[in-house]
């Protein structure tokens, strides 16, 4: 569980311009510590390394980086273009939040600003003999640091905006959010399936604006309940629609306009969903790459079918050893009551496009069917029902759509392996 004042400034931090400040504040003031550090050299170094060439080394520093500052910029928006294009607009996201992209960006514009700060101070005379020294180490430094940056950038942008390489951060951030998700099912709160049901005479809390649930904050929520003396009962959980007819909770006692205010700034609503804490958006954007993939327009079903075999690897996840330790057994907020995250609308999510859009192409209903089946032996059989009628509805769609008896003969020989295994021996785990 994660407050929200942290995940905002996870936001913060993923913000292209945040990378490019740090490193450019970074870059100027190492251009100025030469000035601080000169007093402590020896006199007449300066003829020794050489350190009169320093503003030439600057000169060719700054005019090249501008350039391959602008370079990058252009191909980082070539990169989103073709994301938007061939994969799907809310993969696009993970680009612009690329660490490695952000990193380098911010590495040539911080090397442009120092070079331009210490040509300044240059010309002002502020470094002196000794200085100058300090300055040309320092900018050599900074000539490695570009080389080793422009090599890892060229290396990088082989892959950088391809559909696979997209794919597999958008697999990631699934993965990712699932994992959280599995380490505390009900992000710090009590399960409502086994909990208290909500009561016939509870105060439901509205949402103020339409959108989709982006974060929600469990401690405020407890904080709201415990200083009212009432339990809450959470309705909206991360990546649900929400409007001014919706309730986000549900509370115990009567309130007030203002109290109802304590209760809603427990979530953060906002126009688009995000990964952070909605496994489901993940998955639905992998449903969204395979069924674009699957288009007449793009007829591409290995895409489809690269996307079944990671979204096996996703929801494995949830099947998965727990940890026994990342999650107390007694709740950190008892009184909040959270509904879980079911494994039948996570197959939902994912497998109904595919299935759809997959229905004609017989090699992407056998991976299906092939899918399902790891899906029903994995773990303690808690994917098994949602497997099979999953299976049983590709099935049907491959029947009407599929023309071939052999396609269709090979379909339903991969469909008659599901839940013919027995799933693996494990623990159960209530979700």
């Amino acid at each position: 569980m994660t407050p929200r004042w942290r995940w905002l400034l996870a936001l913060l931090t993923r913000r292209l311009w945040f990378r490019a400040s740090i490193i450019s504040l970074l870059s100027v003031a190492a251009a100025l510590v030469s000035i601080v550090v000169a007093p402590y050299l020896p006199a007449g170094i300066s003829a020794k390394i050489g350190a009169d060439s320093v503003e030439s080394i600057l000169t060719i520093i700054a005019s090249s980086m501008l350039a391959v500052t602008t370079f990058s910029l252009s191909t980082m928006v070539s990169a989103y273009s073709a994301a938007t294009s061939n994969v799907t607009p809310r993969a696009t996201r993970l680009l612009i939040q690329d660490t490695t992209a952000q990193n380098v960006l911010g590495t040539f514009v911080g090397s442009f600003l120092y070079s331009l700060v210490a040509l300044i101070t240059l010309s002002t005379g502020s470094y002196g003999e000794r200085g100058r020294v300090v300055l040309f180490v320092v900018t050599v430094g900074v000539v490695l640091l570009i080389v080793v940056t422009l090599l890892r950038w060229i290396d990088y942008l082989l892959g950088f905006g391809r559909v696979g390489e997209t794919t597999a951060k958008v697999e990631e951030a699934a993965e990712r959010a699932l994992k959280d998700r599995h380490r505390n099912h009900y992000l710090g709160g009590a399960p409502l399936t086994l909990g208290e049901p909500v009561p016939p005479d509870a105060t439901p809390v509205f949402a103020d604006r339409v959108g989709y649930v982006q974060h929600l904050d469990i401690a405020a929520l407890a904080e709201a309940g415990e200083a009212r003396k009432t339990k809450v009962w959470v309705g909206a959980t991360p990546g649900t629609f929400v409007d001014p007819g919706r309730p986000l909770v549900w509370v115990g006692v009567p309130l007030s306009k203002d109290n109802e205010a304590a209760f809603r700034e427990g979530y953060t609503v906002g126009e688009e969903r995000t990964f952070d804490q909605d496994p489901r958006f993940g998955l639905s954007v992998l449903a969204e790459i395979a069924s674009r993939a699957l288009s007449p327009g793009i007829n591409d079903p290995g895409t489809a079918i690269d996307v079944i075999g990671r979204t096996v690897r996703i929801l494995s996840v949830w099947t998965a050893k727990p940890e026994r330790d990342a999650e107390p057994e007694e709740p950190r907020f008892p009184d909040v009551f959270v509904p879980s995250l079911e494994p039948a609308e996570m197959f939902d999510d994912v497998f109904h496009p595919i299935a759809r859009d997959g229905a004609g192409q017989a090699e992407v209903q056998i991976r299906l069917q092939k899918a399902f089946a790891a899906l029903a032996r994995c773990g303690d059989g808690r994917f098994r029902d949602d497997a099979l009628r999953h299976s049983r509805e590709a099935l049907e769609r491959a029947e009407r759509a599929l023309d071939q008896p052999s396609d269709i003969a090979r379909v339903r020989g991969a469909a008659e392996t599901v839940g013919s295994h027995e799933p693996m021996a494990g623990p159960r785990r209530s979700s």
